[in-house]
């Protein structure tokens, strides 16, 4: 019985500290369970926010091809021929900047984009055949707003279709 009794203050320490040693595991599962919630929250909201910059830089990517907007660009000295080429440019390069938002966006909003930025480089080039001879830049500009105002305002209403998308991620 002596042998046992040198043993005695070892587990009266053990039967102490048992508890501690629960107590303390738990937390520290606790803790890790509440980190791994913060970052998972964490990356929803950056997702989110990437979504966001996103719809809004393809929106500005869309108010830039109007074509109200885009005959106020480049000198007025231009030939039409010269305007067209620089706006088809200017258009193209942005598009391209702008590529890797599809990552964020729906097949179908990143299609109504490529649809409207096609849409519009069509527009330039088929007025500029309607007419017979090489129109004066003023005249060329003013028949391109009318021939899209005549027409399907599809600009407009891949814009509405971003604002309502948005709203459905928000």
């Amino acid at each position: 019985m002596t042998s046992f009794s040198g043993y005695l203050p070892y587990a009266f320490a053990l039967i102490i500290a048992i508890p501690f040693l629960v107590l303390l595991r738990q937390f520290v599962h606790a803790y890790i369970k509440l980190k791994n919630q913060e970052i998972n929250l964490l990356s929803v909201k950056s997702n989110s926010e990437n979504k966001t910059h996103s719809y809004e830089r393809m929106t500005l990517f869309l108010e830039r091809i109007k074509p109200s907007n885009l005959i106020l660009r480049f000198d007025k000295n231009l030939a039409a021929h010269e305007f067209i080429f620089l706006t088809e440019k200017t258009i193209n390069e942005e598009f391209e900047y702008n590529s890797s938002q599809q990552l964020y966006l729906t097949k179908n909003s990143w299609k109504n984009i490529v649809d409207s930025k096609n849409a519009v480089i069509d527009l330039l080039h088929t007025t500029y055949e309607s007419f017979n001879n090489s129109p004066e830049l003023d005249e060329f500009k003013t028949v391109f707003i009318m021939n899209y105002m005549n027409g399907e305002d599809y600009i407009a209403v891949t814009i509405e279709d971003l604002r309502r998308e948005i709203l459905i991620i928000a």
